[in-house]
């Protein structure tokens, strides 16, 4: 199952809701203002930082550029957005909202 999150996680309870209901192994995409949760230094480091343990965890890469991040969590996969297709083509899709 692809997780996909577009909410910033500091406005936003999905992410969070993600991660209590994500398995093992899902693959989290994070883009739109989904993507501020890669953001090294913040309070949602520590939950992100258990994530990347758990799950391979991308963010669309313009969508980081694009809002100014600079420092990326290392683990995270900056891809475009025919990685994104190439997910969803392998995988059922779960948007949260």
């Amino acid at each position: 199952m692809l997780h996909t999150i577009n909410k910033s996680p500091f406005f936003s309870n999905n992410l969070e809701s993600c991660l209590k209901f994500a398995k093992d192994g899902d693959p989290i995409m994070l883009y739109e203002d989904g993507v501020y949760a890669v953001l090294a230094g913040t309070k949602i480091e520590p939950a992100m930082k258990d994530a990347l343990k758990k799950h391979p965890v991308y963010a669309i890469e313009a969508d980081v550029k694009a809002r100014g991040i600079t420092k990326v969590l290392e683990g995270v996969y900056l891809c475009d957005y025919s990685c994104f297709v190439g997910l969803v083509e392998q995988h059922l899709v779960c948007p949260w909202f």
